[in-house]
């Protein structure tokens, strides 16, 4: 269907229900799979908190189309199939045609919030480069993929957030490019999502830490496969756990221009993300057996100290 027609969601009798009524499910999605992200969530106005929703559970659909267990378990022209036809889904997306109710919900905040499709089909990209590549050999080819996957979602969300008026008017050497910030968050995340996940990622035959930095630190793939702990190990980490932390720091130059409903909000986000990186540290680096997180207290904790920060940069 196409929105404006008689048959349209949107345009019936009970049009503001049923947007509601998506609207909860893209929070429940949210909530259930994204905790972190979504406590940050909880701090933006209804309107925009809404709207990342929405464009979360986008991402999830489309990240579905590869790592979802039964996803898994497809071959690969089957896959590539189904990404091709996620492309066109999104692109009839963007002329606002609707297939379901998740589709209703990216339309009503692509209509709030105009934005390009390029981050959304960048995206996509991403997801064809689990297709096939599951090595890495420079950090290059893996800043790469962190974008497609992550730093654009910085970009589909950076419209949602906005700018503080007194960015317009700041000094061009004061001001940084908010894509560039917004971009750095995401490989920030990702990054950081691959020092956690490697673990796991090794049960699906992945390796997304670069083959040059393996070979750097004197640790081979059969022992990270094997999950061997040791010196050369922890090295290797270490070293990953800097770079992604470098990433964080490069995104705070451009939250620190952020409209001022949403500088609270991001800045709990990404302190609170990083926070795993310190957790993978009081874990000796040991990511093959355990799962780093944020515990609830800390999390809570950290909301006033995000709060003061917001004010005060």
């Amino acid at each position: 269907m196409t929105l404006g027609s008689s048959n349209s969601p949107i345009m019936g009798t009970k049009a503001s229900e049923s947007l509601e009524v998506a609207y909860e499910i893209c929070r429940k999605e949210t909530a259930q799979w994204a905790k972190t992200f979504y406590l940050g969530t909880l701090l933006l106005p209804p309107v925009k908190r809404k709207a990342i929703w929405a464009i979360y559970v986008w991402c999830r659909r489309t990240d579905e189309l590869m790592d979802s267990p039964e996803a898994m378990q497809r071959p690969t022209n089957e896959l590539s199939e189904r990404l091709d036809q996620w492309e066109e889904r999104t692109k009839a997306l963007f002329a606002g045609q609707v297939k379901d109710e998740l589709d209703v919900v990216m339309v009503d905040t692509l209509k709030r919030f105009p934005q390009s499709i390029k981050p959304y089909l960048d995206m996509i990209e991403g997801q064809r480069m689990d297709l096939n590549k599951t090595r890495y050999a420079t950090f290059e080819e893996l800043e790469l993929y962190c974008y497609r996957v992550a730093g654009t979602v910085g970009l589909m969300t950076q419209g949602v957030m906005g700018l503080d008026p007194a960015y317009t008017t700041a000094p061009w050497s004061v001001a940084p490019d908010p894509s560039e910030a917004a971009i750095a968050l995401g490989i920030a995340n990702q990054l950081t999502n691959i020092l956690r996940d490697v673990g796991e990622d090794r049960g699906r035959g992945r390796i997304y830490l670069p083959q040059e930095d393996l070979k750097r630190f004197h640790y081979t793939e059969s022992d990270l496969m094997a999950g061997v702990m040791n010196d050369q190990w922890k090295a290797l980490m270490a070293f990953q756990l800097q770079r992604a932390r470098d990433w964080f720091e490069k995104s705070e130059a451009g939250v620190r221009w952020l409209s001022g409903d949403a500088r609270w909000p991001v800045w709990t986000s990404l302190r609170l993300y990083r926070g795993i990186l310190n957790a993978i540290e009081r874990l000796d680096y040991d990511v093959f057996n355990n799962r780093a997180y944020v515990t609830r207290l800390a999390k809570f904790a950290e909301l006033p100290l995000s709060y003061l920060i917001a004010q005060t940069r």
